[in-house]
């Protein structure tokens, strides 16, 4: 008995002594540091340390995408095959570094419906191309001073499909095309920005200093006149006031809410606003899965919108979307 607790009490006393003198050696130890990597000198051997590269850079984006097909074949109740499909791209790219901000995005929807036994069976339901950056300088905890660039337009031309009295087809007149219209706008002003610690972001831009640029490059809507250039014009360039918001939030563990809201009143028609308001609500299934219900509104003065009976007005545009579907996140 008496030997086991003297061996133990010697292993005990050697291993002390051990730690003590790895410790004395690793305080004598030649220590270099080069392009950051800290370099330890330990008798002969050498213990090679690398600090943490700071992240400056986040990207990412999601892709969605969604097929719908109904095909009938001596079908007594009636019908007509259809086909609709619908796809979407999203990225982004933010930067943070100090007092500095730059956050851009990139947002592409395109959608069509195909329907046999009518006249052109294959048109268009869903169509935009947004792109929004800004660049900011830090004044305050939540204050920015920043610079924002939208940009938005289609990719397609796009159609108004009607039937004249008699006829026993569909006719169609061509509305617009990819820059006619496009609209860009720069704008500077104070941001109030804030990112809560589970995620959610919340942004808006209050800019007094605001040009706007309708574009119409197609020769014949710029021709006509179309989205309130001047006749034979390309471009229509205003100045006024604008307000920005735009916020990403996580309601619940698998729902989650994004939407930009966009304001502009020229300063010769202070009250005469234009509104721009994207709205996507994604109901995530699983990975792969997720329903999303998705709203555009638009409203500006200077467009006027074709009517099936009467002289064309201005109005309210509204697009909704209920998509369920392959969504992929990178």
């Amino acid at each position: 008995m008496h030997t086991r607790i003297v061996i133990i009490l010697f292993l005990l006393f050697a291993t002390k002594i051990s730690f003590v003198q790895a410790q004395d050696a690793l305080s004598k130890a030649d220590t270099v540091i080069i392009g950051g990597d800290t370099l330890v000198m330990l008798g002969d051997s050498l213990i090679f340390t690398t600090e943490v590269e700071p992240i400056y850079w986040k990207n990412g984006g999601n892709f969605n995408f969604s097929l719908q097909q109904v095909s009938l074949s001596n079908w007594a109740a009636g019908g007509a095959s259809s086909f609709a499909l619908n796809t979407g791209l999203v990225l982004f790219a933010n930067y943070a570094k100090d007092n500095i901000i730059w956050d851009t995005n990139l947002t592409l929807n395109y959608g069509i419906n195909r329907q046999t036994g009518r006249a052109f069976p294959t048109r268009k339901s869903n169509d935009n191309f947004i792109f929004i950056s800004k660049y900011g300088r830090q004044l305050s905890k939540k204050i920015y001073l920043s610079t924002q660039i939208d940009a938005r337009t289609q990719l397609m031309e796009g159609y108004r499909y009607y039937r004249e009295s008699g006829a026993e087809r569909d006719s169609r007149s061509r509305l617009s095309d990819f820059l006619s219209p496009g609209y860009v706008q720069s704008s500077t002003g104070l941001n109030y920005q804030v990112t809560a610690k589970n995620g959610n972001k919340f942004s808006t831009i209050l800019s007094p200093f605001t040009g706007r640029f309708t574009v119409v490059l197609d020769d014949s809507l710029s021709t006509a006149g179309a989205f309130g250039v001047i006749p034979g014009e390309k471009v229509k360039p205003e100045a006024g006031i604008s307000l920005s918001s735009s916020a990403d939030f996580k309601v619940m563990e698998n729902i989650s809410w994004k939407m930009d809201l966009n304001l502009f009143t020229n300063y010769e028609k202070l009250g005469n606003t234009v509104v721009n308001f994207n709205s996507v609500i994604s109901l995530k299934v699983n990975k792969y899965i997720t329903t999303r219900i998705a709203t555009i509104m638009i409203y500006d003065e200077s467009v006027y919108i074709s009517q099936d009976e009467g002289p064309a007005t201005r109005a309210i545009q509204l697009q909704n979307l209920l998509n369920f579907g392959i969504a992929l996140d990178f």
